[in-house]
């Protein structure tokens, strides 16, 4: 009895430690205060303020931007290396499409930055970062799309080709059907990636051109108002309603992110 009063207290702990500073950051959007060291009272100012910030507003256009093209091209070549890697098991190809995945996110962001300029002399701005976020959400999608194959009973591939299906045909009436699912998991987890991702598009923004992240990260250099709540507030209900939409799509996408 014990054991188990001290395993739900450990876990509510750890828990607490990783909703309650979200918590905070929700409530001390709405805080009636400048500084946002203590409340003052309750207000949705700041959200009308967040919506006339041009620089705001151009970021998060930016962000999504980046995110819907990122995300639509990582989704289309995801599903290739998913299928090359279920029914080619070549030992190479899971190494190169999953090493984005597994690598630290500076360290692509440093490699990604010394391609860009060093290799290709390309002036770093919105091409870049574009190309950046394809980069590592390509392998998010594979991996989703493989674990969704790899549950397939391989019988209907065959029935297909049995009854005289071209190799188009096939994909198009019954793979793509079945992996549909995985394609917008997938999507919505590299939208997601995309939109809040910060480090590797500190490395790959250049000059002029700003995702909300960067955004964020210059508002706080200053100081932590409400303003700067609000946002990450708007930002985080987005991201978890897109994972969530994902992990009702493929149970395991989440897992995957892991």
């Amino acid at each position: 009895m014990m054991s188990r009063f001290w395993l739900w207290a450990a876990a509510l702990a750890v828990y607490a430690f990783l909703y309650v500073p979200l918590a905070v950051v929700v409530i001390f959007s709405f805080n009636d205060s400048q500084l946002n060291a203590a409340w003052v009272g309750f207000t949705t100012d700041w959200y009308a303020k967040l919506f006339q910030n041009e620089e705001m507003l151009a970021a998060a256009a930016n962000s999504l931007s980046i995110a819907l093209l990122s995300s639509t091209l990582a989704t289309v070549l995801g599903a290739m290396a998913g299928l090359a890697m279920h029914r080619w098991r070549f030992r190479w190809l899971p190494f190169l499409v999953l090493t984005p995945v597994a690598m630290p996110e500076i360290l692509l962001g440093v490699s990604l930055l010394l391609f860009f300029r060093q290799v290709l002399d390309l002036t770093l701005g919105f091409f870049s970062i574009l190309i950046a976020h394809i980069t590592f959400s390509i392998g998010f999608v594979a991996i989703i799309v493989r674990a969704r194959l790899a549950g397939m009973d391989e019988s209907l591939f065959e029935a297909a080709r049995d009854l005289g299906a071209t190799p188009w045909a096939t994909f198009r009436r019954v793979t793509l059907p079945l992996i549909l699912p995985a394609l917008v998991a997938g999507f919505l987890m590299s939208f997601t990636l995309s939109i809040d991702d910060f480090v590797i598009t500190f490395f790959v923004a250049g000059v002029g051109v700003t995702t909300l992240p960067l955004q964020i990260y210059s508002m706080i250099k200053v100081a932590v108002t409400p303003e700067v709540n609000a946002v990450s507030t708007l930002l985080m209900a987005l991201t978890l309603t897109l994972v969530l939409i994902a992990s009702r799509f493929a149970p395991d996408v989440l897992k995957a992110r892991t």
